[in-house]
This record gives C-alpha cells, structure tokens and sequence, in this order.
C-alpha cells in the first residue's frame, strides 16, 4: 500500500527532466548552483520546484549547501538538493566560499543541453560528475518534497551497486561518451527514475522512531489509511469510516496520523484532492463537473466552491495559468 501511495505521488506531481549536463574537472575547481529562483527561468520557465542533482562517476568531490557542512562523494555516489537551494560542489571542502571556476547561471545560458563542462588545465582528471535538474510540481500539495531534507546522499563506493542507482551511472556514463541522438531525453527518463531510487534508500534508512509523511507510508494504520486515500479519493470517507478500513480506533487514527504527517485525515484528503484537481486541470481538457466527479464533489459548484478556498482562484482562472505557463518556449 505504501508503495502505491508513494507511487501516486510521484505520478501526480509530474516529475520530468529540465536539464542535464557532465562535468571533467581537474583540482582546483568548484562550480556554484544559485538560488531556485535565478536558476529556474533559466532552466525551465513555467516551472514551480526544481530538484538539483550531481553522480560522482569517477574520482571524487565535496558538496555542501551554502553555509553549510561539506559532505564527501565519491565515484558511484549521488547527492541530491531537494529544494535546489544554493550549493557548491568542490574538489576541497575548504573551497566552499571561494569564487567558483563554473557558475549554473553561466552554464545554463551557455547553449543547448546537455553540455560538457570542461574544467580542465592540462593535467589529470580528479572528477567527473553527471550533474541535473528534476521540475515537478509543489503546488498546491507535494507531500512527498515537505517530507524531504534539502540534501540526501547514496550510493555506496566500496561496493558494485546492483541497484538503479548503479544501472542509472553505469548508462548515464554510456551516454556522455556516446553522444548519440536523443541523448537529453534519454538522461532525462534516467534521472527521474535515479530519484525514486534515491527516495526508496531515504525510507529504508528513516528511523523507526521518525515522523513525517514518509515514516508515515510504514505505520500501519497511517499507511493503511493514506493507501486507502489515495486508492479511493472519489469515495465519501469520514474519519469514522477510514478508521474502521484501518482497523484502528477514531481517536487512535486521528493521533497517529497527526503525529506522522502533521494534519488531519480529513485536511489531508480534502489538500490531496486538490491536488489531483490541479494536475488535471494543467494536464488536460476535462470538464469541471468531470475533474469534481473525479475526485469526490458532488457538484461542479461544490468542487469551484472548494478549490478557489484552498488555491485562492476559481479552477478556470488555475487552467488559463497553466497554459499561458506551458505556452512559454524553453
């Protein structure tokens, strides 16, 4: 059940590919990634969320959020920014408040992805990184990025990942050197499934005594109860009645699900549905009284009632911006 749960996160907030490039470097180097906010237009107008992620494929590096600790990567390692907040990645840890020799807003500006970023002066490579952007959307709901510290690591050096995370180094890799046709899109599917890869590995390391919307999935009864949601968002559901499906008391529930995802059944059923509402409407020419049927209104009124409460404009006035976003070039 949690699998799916988390399954139909992923598909409703739409993650795709913005951006991709490789970088070679030789000590000394670093290179900067901004603000979300510079680097976004740059990146892929329209978009509300991106992702930064950077693969060590050979040698090794430091990366660190700005004003942060520095963490070591080395070949067959990942490190993902979940927020893209600002970030150096280096070959020294001391090197973080230094002047980078690459900038993301340069780099982004440069030409047609993807892009090699050469950062070499003659000598031998120390680095080499597979480096991207994931968009997806945060708005109105995204459970899964507010569950999400804004840095996570995996992989493991010492050993032959046979995972996705190994498959994704092992064709990204294959890609760089081949420069075939399609590359981009082909880098793009990769990296979406490298993030869900990422994701399982964060679960399976969350403590049993951790909170949030993802130690959430484990739970028993919260997991139950967010499978059930997510399975059946049309179906009239009260606490009573999801309880009962749970196997678990009212009030039992109503504590646990606090305490894991930090909102009520209730509040959380009514934000999920407006945020399938909201992809449908980007996505699509469905109807209104289709997209409420669909996620659980009764009347086309009802859904418009509800979803300009929770969004602040009517659905109609939430389509018209989705397509004057989608209507922008890259």
């Amino acid at each position: 059940m949690a699998t799916d749960t988390l399954s139909d996160v992923l598909k409703t907030v739409r993650l795709t590919g913005a951006a991709y490039f490789d970088i070679a470097a030789q000590e000394p180097w670093s290179v900067h990634s901004p603000a979300r906010d510079l680097i976004l237009p740059k990146i892929l107008p329209g978009a509300d969320h991106l992702i930064a992620y950077h693969v060590v494929t050979a040698g090794r590096c430091f990366a660190s959020l700005d004003g942060g600790e520095p963490v070591s990567l080395e070949a067959g390692e990942v490190v993902m920014f979940t927020n893209a907040d600002p970030h150096v990645m280096s070959s020294d840890a001391g090197m973080r408040a230094d002047p980078p020799t690459a900038d993301m807003i340069d780099i982004a500006e440069a030409g047609q992805l993807p892009f090699h970023i050469n950062l070499m002066n003659g000598g031998t490579v120390s680095a080499k990184l597979v480096c991207g952007y994931l968009a997806c959307d945060s708005r109105p709901f995204n459970p899964l990025l507010e569950a999400l510290p804004p840095m996570l690591k995996a992989g493991d050096p010492r050993k032959n990942d046979a995972g996705w995370l190994g498959q994704f180094i092992h064709f990204a890799v294959a890609e760089v050197a081949d420069k075939r046709a399609g590359s981009e899109s082909v880098l793009t599917k990769l990296s979406e499934l490298m993030f869900i890869d990422v994701v399982r590995r964060y679960i399976e390391t969350l403590p049993q005594q951790d909170a949030g919307w993802l130690a959430g999935l484990r739970d028993p009864a919260v997991g139950k109860a967010l499978g059930l949601i997510h399975a059946r968002l049309s179906f009239n559901w009260t606490i009573e009645g999801l309880a009962r499906q749970c196997g678990a008391s009212r009030t039992v529930l109503a504590e646990r699900f606090m305490l894991f995802v930090g909102i009520p059944p209730m509040h959380y059923l009514a934000k999920w549905r407006m945020q399938v509402a909201s992809e449908m409407l980007n996505r699509g020419n469905a109807n209104m009284a289709t997209i409420a049927a669909e996620i659980g209104y009764e009347s086309e009124a009802a859904f418009s009632r509800a979803f300009k409460k929770m969004m602040g404009v009517p659905p109609s006035a939430w389509r018209l911006g989705a397509r004057a976003n989608a209507s922008h070039p890259r």
